[in-house]
């Protein structure tokens, strides 16, 4: 392909902060992995955000929301649940505000996402790992019941977080494709899946379908979530996804690898169980364009050993990897 047929733009755009940056990420199209000739396939990098992931729009929003209404004020403590992503995000948009951090987080996760918080000056409370993330969602709200002083934007029921995407990655999307017969996100906090959802459906009506990635339960794939736990978010209407499709940690694990070796895609373990059923999609079509999310990148499960050793040895010892 010469310079004159690329399609990116030039520099990627000229912002006054890093924080103006967020968002205008890259559409790719994974030519390797569609199932069929007239199916393209096409993964958004959220990855490419200034933290790494999608989180960051959402963090944004929530923030600048909280300021526009006067629910926070300069030193103002910010408290949130997070398994990671949404924590780095507030990190760095703290950080830069001048709002200090308290994140809690299961205490399960891999060390880079301690290190990342760590990084931006975060105070980490760990709730139980084996409650996973609506553990510290439970905790998060007793911390926040019992202290007027902190702040909790609290991802899960704040419209700001589909409002993220539906003003943002929605339109993105549209811009790059006049068709999309689907598309698919992992069924975490649920604002990417909502916010996409309506502006899609507004643009193109029911010709694009909605699909979630949801865990089977017990299966502990890291930055989703099972409805069959007990928690849902507020901000989810399920009345908007056409599809619920159930993956494994060993989907998860496949298709992240699959993404890093047949497509270059650096990507995140949530990645890979989005991949996976993205490509189930765009299997059942004859053809049309499939967009999925690439919520992160793969830099904060490294020591999970998912990216370097034998595929099979990982697949044998999945239910002990430290997520």
């Amino acid at each position: 392909m010469s310079a004159r047929e690329l399609q990116n733009r030039p520099c990627g755009g000229r912002y006054v902060d890093v924080l103006q940056s967020i968002g205008n990420t890259p559409i790719v199209e994974l030519k390797r992995l569609s199932p069929k000739p007239g199916v393209r396939l096409w993964a958004k990098l959220e990855s490419r955000n200034p933290t790494g992931s999608v989180k960051d729009r959402v963090a944004r929003s929530m923030i600048e929301d909280a300021e526009e209404k006067g629910a926070i004020s300069a030193g103002q403590v910010i408290l949130e649940p997070t398994s990671g992503n949404t924590g780095i995000s507030l990190g760095m948009i703290c950080k830069l505000r001048g709002y200090p951090l308290k994140v809690v987080m299961p205490d399960n996760v891999t060390p880079e996402r301690t290190q990342l918080l760590q990084m931006w000056g975060a105070e980490i409370v760990f709730s139980e790992g084996a409650k996973g993330s609506n553990g510290a969602v439970e905790l998060a709200l007793e911390l926040a019941a019992s202290d007027s002083r902190y702040y909790m934007p609290y991802q899960y029921g704040n419209e700001a977080n589909p409002l993220a995407h539906y003003n943002g990655t929605a339109v993105e999307i549209l811009e790059e494709l006049d068709q999309v017969a689907a598309f698919v996100a992992g069924l975490g906090t649920g604002g990417t899946l909502m916010g996409n959802a309506r502006r899609l459906k507004e643009a193109l009506g029911d010709s694009v379908k909605i699909v979630a990635a949801e865990p089977m339960q017990g299966e502990p794939v890291q930055g989703l979530r099972s409805l069959d736990d007990g928690f849902i978010p507020p901000i989810i209407d399920l009345s908007l996804l056409d599809r619920k499709i159930f993956v494994t940690n060993s989907d998860a694990i496949v298709w992240t690898r699959k993404l890093l070796d047949e497509e270059g895609i650096f990507a995140g373990v949530s990645s890979g169980a989005i991949a996976r059923v993205a490509a189930r999609i765009a299997g059942e079509l004859d053809e049309g364009n499939v967009v999925f999310i690439v919520a992160d990148d793969g830099w904060r499960y490294l020591s999970s050993g998912v990216y370097t050793r034998p595929l099979e040895e990982i697949e044998n010892l999945e239910s002990t990897l430290w997520w």
